[in-house]
């Protein structure tokens, strides 16, 4: 019930200096993180088209260039959610550590999961990897070979060639884990934020968090894996 309150609360008119606040602060953190939940959701359905073949894939790629200057806007805007996120996450974090500057004589972490204790380390390491990831794969700035088939347009290609490097592929696999951990809290810590929750169902949703968290690490990791192995093969002339 107090939740519920919480949420009707939140949604109600809020006042100046609200985002300021620590419920404002988790709010900010809660909805930003919905958006890119989303993202990352849609992103690998979008990616999974490599098996489907690369006339597909490239079709998908060729869809996102078509919308030209939107293109732009929808990653201006999901860099602006990733912000957001990871800087008032980092926010609620200091001022947690700020109110307990000495830490208690009995362990207070034992009803704690591991990828609650950890989430914030968690979720600044994936928003460093996105950044990489963006000078891998959008920007094409770490590889010259990707660059080539950048102009033709070839995207398939550039999945394959790109994941065919065995350390990048674990490093990708790393963090792709370390995406799965935090999801697998961060999710229940939403729906509580937003008074979404109940005991009645808090379990179940925990369930849901580590669900959607599992099939996304199967979902993206499935694709470097099928590289490295050779299920995923180079179109004929290229290398």
């Amino acid at each position: 019930m107090e939740s519920v309150g919480i949420a009707k609360k939140t949604w109600a008119f809020l006042p100046v200096g609200y985002f300021s606040r620590s419920i404002g602060k988790k709010l900010i953190v809660a909805v930003t993180g919905i958006v890119l939940l989303g993202f990352v959701t849609g992103h690998m359905v979008g990616n999974l088209q490599v098996f489907i073949g690369q006339e597909a894939l490239n079709r998908y790629a060729a869809f996102l260039q078509g919308l030209g200057e939107l293109l732009w806007v929808i990653r201006g805007f999901m860099a602006l959610m990733l912000v957001l996120h990871v800087w008032f996450a980092v926010k609620l974090k200091l001022e947690n550590w700020a109110a307990r500057p000495q830490r208690y004589q009995c362990n207070d972490t034992v009803q704690a999961t591991l990828s609650s204790r950890t989430m914030i380390w968690t979720g600044i390491l994936v928003a460093a990897f996105a950044t990489y990831h963006l000078l891998h794969f959008t920007f094409v700035s770490t590889d010259p070979r990707l660059a080539e088939l950048r102009h033709s347009h070839d995207v398939y290609s550039m999945v394959i060639l790109g994941f065919q490097q065995p350390l990048i592929s674990i490093f990708y696999m790393i963090m792709m884990f370390a995406l799965a951990f935090h999801l697998s809290h961060s999710v229940q810590s939403m729906f509580q934020t937003l008074g979404l929750n109940n005991q009645h169902y808090d379990g179940g949703l925990r369930l849901v968090a580590l669900a959607w968290a599992t099939i996304l690490f199967i979902g993206y990791v499935s694709i470097p894996v099928a590289a490295l192995s050779g299920i995923l093969k180079l179109p004929a002339g290229v290398r």
